[in-house]
């Protein structure tokens, strides 16, 4: 009877290596002769005999899925040199998988910040590198299998060691989350080793939040400044802009489009960039154009007019995304740069800032007694909190009126 050959992965024990662990090999039997080819695993015999168990843990399993995966091309190698079987022909048709790569955690960075470079996404991408590269400085050699709560403790005091602010902290592990919650459904890494959570688990801290919102008096002043250059005047302009139409910020300015204006009800009706991408579901946000909204609109306007043509004159049609980038970036510069020259002659203490339009239209609302429900949907938020977020709390005025009240015995009761 023919000698059938077969294959089998076992533990060779003939010899510890230096790590005291032992070669995993494959070892083919023909005609009662052996060779054994190398796998590219080393391992215990307490883990060889875990992986091969009834149910062995995730990490084991992995191990037993690729060594299951080394035997079937073995004995898919054997079935193509049947029935004239030779260790030459197996080998030459026997090409063994390289080892399971090990998840890189620079690597998931280093693939994540592509994606949003593409993506045009430049601002994720900057503070995704900042990232990685403060956590490498912490720890040089730093993985996925040694980020633990004790050590994401560890590097946050070493942070606030170094100046950092909390705020930065928190960005910075916020982006490692994102990072970590990705290799979770990617595979790359268990989700029994998730870091992030309630105690014992460690808990991402919450930055200050510096309120951005002007006064009614300095919005008062700003709306009276007299422009003394161009520049002012449209750094100015842009700024009020987007306070009167929901703190729209420039981003979203400049990739306004005419299809988005109809001019019948002086509505701008647009998706937000910074969730268009990530909101499905989101509605898009509505914008009712006051009087003098229209005016700076009109002022600055691109000629002629056609559904595809952006409104202001700030990108360039058939750019790449870096490009576009840079043009918002300098358009931002545009508006920041001459309204802090404004404020300190104002003599208005607070950064007036593009975001400070934003903050200040949600705050004013609040003080004239919006809903926050509707601040929130003016804002085009998906949820409250982050709409209380950008609000400053009432003015002295207002409090004072109402503590007033606690002493008003004089009213009739209602």
């Amino acid at each position: 009877m023919k000698s059938i050959p077969t294959a089998r992965i076992i533990l060779d024990t003939r010899r510890t290596k230096q790590n005291g662990l032992y070669p995993v090999k494959l070892r083919i039997t023909f005609e009662r002769k052996h060779r054994y080819y190398p796998t590219g695993k080393d391992i215990s015999e307490v883990d060889f005999q875990s992986a091969f168990g009834a149910k062995p843990r995730e990490k084991f399993k992995e191990i037993r899925e690729y060594l299951f995966k080394v035997e079937k091309l073995a004995k898919d190698a054997i079935h193509k040199t049947m029935p004239f079987f030779s260790f030459e022909d197996f080998e030459a048709n026997y090409y063994p998988p390289p080892p399971p790569k090990k998840a890189d955690l620079k690597e998931a960075y280093s693939t994540v910040i592509e994606s949003q470079k593409k993506e045009g996404r430049t601002g994720n991408a900057y503070s995704l590198k900042c990232s990685i590269d403060s956590l490498l400085r912490f720890s040089p050699s730093l993985n996925f299998g040694s980020i633990t709560p004790d050590l994401l403790l560890s590097y946050e005091r070493w942070m606030l060691a170094e100046g950092k602010s909390i705020t930065t902290v928190g960005i910075y592990l916020r982006a490692l989350r994102s990072i970590l919650n990705e290799a979770i459904q990617k595979g790359l890494i268990n989700s029994a080793a998730y870091p992030f959570g309630k105690k014992p688990l460690y808990r991402i801290p919450a930055g200050q939040n510096i309120k951005k919102a002007l006064s009614r008096a300095d919005l008062q002043k700003i709306f009276k400044y007299e422009p003394t250059t161009n520049t002012e005047a449209r750094a100015r302009d842009f700024w009020i802009f987007s306070y009167l139409c929901n703190g729209i910020n420039p981003k979203d300015i400049a990739e306004l489009k005419y299809k988005n204006l109809d001019r019948t009800t002086q509505k701008i009706t647009f998706r937000r960039a910074k969730t268009k991408r990530t909101s499905r579901d989101s509605k898009p946000a509505e914008i009712y154009l006051q009087p003098m909204a229209v005016e700076i609109l009109e002022r600055y306007a691109t000629k002629p007019e056609h559904p595809e043509a952006y409104i202001f004159p700030i990108l360039t049609p058939g750019d790449d995304a870096k490009r576009q980038d840079d043009d918002i970036s300098n358009f931002l510069k545009l508006i920041n740069k001459p309204m802090a020259r404004i404020a300190e002659k104002l003599g208005i203490d607070k950064p007036v800032t593009a975001s400070a339009a934003r903050h200040s239209f949600a705050t004013m609302l609040k003080r004239s007694g919006a809903p926050t429900e509707f601040i929130s949907e003016s804002l085009s938020h998906q949820n409250l909190s982050t709409t209380e977020n950008y609000m400053d709390s009432f003015e002295d005025t207002t409090k004072r009126k109402f503590g007033k009240a606690l002493l008003d015995f004089t009213g009739e009761d209602e």
